[in-house]
């Protein structure tokens, strides 16, 4: 698993956005990015510079995955039938530590990736420890036995900020990925534009 090197508020004011919807975040207060620098005027940025911030939204929310792990999703996507926006979008809901989050059996992505490492989640009943492990439609996901009575958990399903979306079937310790579902079927708080990143990746 890699290891996030900057803290997820900071992404926030780097990028200018809430890109997770949390209460907490610093972009709530102010705006502009982080160190003596951040309040400089902002020039002209380009079309590069545009979709270079498009990938580095998406990356960010999915947990600020590595650059390597990123754009082999991109290739995998650009090689299915349909729209590879659609088809990124569609891979990146499919990570096992998305699910967990979606579910609300972790407050954060970064926390549903280390409940996945720490082999607290179960795929169709057999342990699984590998955050980017690919789940498929049908898949029932569960909470091992001493996750069920982590504060951690207990307090990601109080969180009011976020509901569990229609793709997944969340009851109790267990929910079920239903189906993949489409970027407008995906809740974020903030716009994403996909389009742009395949733009970046087919320069």
């Amino acid at each position: 698993m890699s290891k996030r090197k900057a803290s997820k508020y900071k992404i926030d004011r780097r990028l200018g956005e809430n890109i997770w919807g949390r209460p907490k975040s610093s972009v709530n207060r102010r705006s502009y990015g982080p160190g003596q620098h951040g309040q400089r005027r902002k020039s002209k940025v380009s079309d590069f510079g545009i979709q270079l911030r498009a990938k580095q939204k998406l990356k960010g929310y999915y947990g600020d995955v590595t650059e390597k792990q990123f754009k082999r999703t991109y290739q995998e996507a650009s090689k299915m039938k349909g729209d590879t926006g659609q088809n990124l979008i569609g891979l990146l809901e499919q990570r096992l530590d998305m699910v967990v989050y979606r579910a609300k059996f972790a407050p954060t992505i970064f926390s549903a990736r280390q409940v996945v490492s720490h082999g607290h989640i179960y795929v169709n009943g057999v342990k699984c420890n590998i955050a980017s492990r690919r789940v498929r439609p049908g898949d029932v996901i569960s909470l091992g036995k001493k996750a069920k009575e982590m504060a951690l958990i207990a307090e990601a399903q109080t969180l009011p900020e976020r509901e569990v979306p229609d793709y997944v079937a969340a009851e109790g310790d267990k929910a079920t990925f239903t189906r993949v579902p489409t970027l407008d079927e995906v809740p974020y708080p903030v716009k994403m534009e996909p389009n742009l990143v395949v733009e970046f990746y087919s320069r």
